[in-house]
């Protein structure tokens, strides 16, 4: 590999000792997205400019850089996902993006499972909390605080499949029955592939991310009970990673005699997924820090997100060992496009999380604070404004002026 010139280590986010550390000025590459996208990051945008300003007084900046993907990545050069944009993105190793349009049934695959898996980027993180003044259809949302690691690479999310009458479904079908499992003739087939390697790089991380900012208990979720190799041993992988790799900082909750017991350290418990998803209902607060497999990660997360005003205000991570990229964690709207009508806090927040990663969390906290003053003073988009008495409805852009505002 050439050795870089110094004026591009200065542009490049770098990795020491495992973490991201941002130059001055780094140049961060971004995806406009699809649908409602070009309208959300011009938001976005702005905001996080200003917000920049704001924090470091011009001594900062960032030096956004467009790459390509979805829609306007095959309209502009005829590849949904072009090459130079994954060999951009490992360059500057952070970027941000909108949302994609992905189709159901055929076509291509999934471009954010592709940008996942082509940057290994196996963490997808997601944080979960209540702003004030959002509405939710729970009585105390404010008691939701969680951060939900979800493992991003394998589980059914990674896309090894074969549709009904193929060939290649057919062997499969035929060893099953061979091997004592029934199955209806013509079933179209995918593979859930868990891993000890991918299982235990993901608990490890949701650990470290739990203990370095004081929290009190991560919960494997899985569906083991009936999974056993599966996701059952996602469950077993996780436990034996956290004795093996944090000895006397983290504690099994079945080796507790009352929460008191812990002394400090972080607790170590599971449930099983279908319950879960009744445990953060009634007893949220008793959930901190989440580490689930993909498909039970995907489910839950938009699930909690729900109770804090809904995906519109959900941000969304997908990080690895060399590489991160923060997205917005909604689809794309194609009805809305181009009306500067959706709530752009999703991407918003996701810029949080970046500003966070890189160094930056003056920036995160200036946003963040803002964004809550603007919503609690009933300046909101018309996702929020609907369940909102008094409410002032503005447009995407002037929901990102009004938080600039406030700043």
């Amino acid at each position: 590999m050439p050795q870089e010139s110094q004026e591009s280590r200065e542009e490049i986010v770098q990795v020491v000792d495992g973490r991201m550390v941002a130059p001055d000025h780094p140049v961060i590459p971004f995806i406009e997205g699809d649908g409602t996208g070009p309208d959300i990051w011009r938001a976005a945008r702005h905001v996080f400019d200003a917000a920049v300003a704001k924090a470091y007084g011009g001594r900062r900046a960032v030096r956004w850089l467009e790459v390509y993907a979805g829609e306007k990545a095959y309209r502009l050069t005829g590849s949904w996902l072009p090459e130079e944009t994954l060999e951009t993105i490992k360059r500057y190793r952070v970027a941000i993006k909108g949302p994609l349009t992905t189709p159901v049934g055929g076509g291509i695959r999934s471009l954010n499972v592709a940008l996942r898996q082509d940057l290994d980027l196996y963490a997808c993180i997601r944080p979960v909390r209540w702003y004030r003044g959002v509405p939710s259809p729970v009585r105390h949302p404010e008691l939701v605080d969680m951060v939900i690691f979800r493992e991003n690479t394998e589980d059914v999310y990674a896309g090894i499949e074969w549709p009904a009458g193929s060939p290649e479904a057919e062997r499969i079908l035929q060893f099953a029955r061979d091997s004592g499992h029934p199955v209806h003739p013509g079933s179209g087939v995918g593979v859930k592939p868990i891993s000890a390697f991918g299982s235990k790089r993901l608990v490890r991380r949701a650990i470290t991310w739990a203990l370095e900012h004081g929290r009190k208990s991560v919960t494997l979720v899985h569906k083991g009970n009936i999974m056993k190799y599966t996701e059952g041993a996602f469950r077993d992988w996780g436990y034996e990673l956290a004795e093996e790799e944090f000895g006397d900082r983290v504690v099994r909750e079945d080796q507790l005699a009352s929460a008191a017991a812990s002394d400090g350290r972080l607790v170590i418990k599971d449930r099983i997924a279908d319950n879960m998803f009744q445990q953060v209902l009634l007893r949220p607060s008793e959930y901190d820090v989440v580490a689930t497999p993909n498909l039970n990660g995907d489910y839950l997360s938009d699930a909690v997100a729900a109770q804090v005003g809904g995906i519109g205000m959900a941000p969304g991570a997908n990080v690895g060992d060399e590489y991160a990229v923060f997205e917005a964690t909604h689809g794309t709207a194609p009805k809305y496009a181009n009306q500067d009508k959706v709530n752009p806090g999703s991407v918003i927040l996701s810029g949080c999380m970046m500003f966070e990663q890189i160094g930056w969390p003056e920036v995160s906290r200036l946003i963040q604070e803002a964004l809550e003053r603007t919503i609690s003073e009933g300046v909101v988009t018309y996702d929020l404004a609907r369940n909102l008495e008094h409410a002032r409805e503005v447009r995407t852009s002037e929901f990102a002026q009004a938080v600039v505002d406030r700043l």
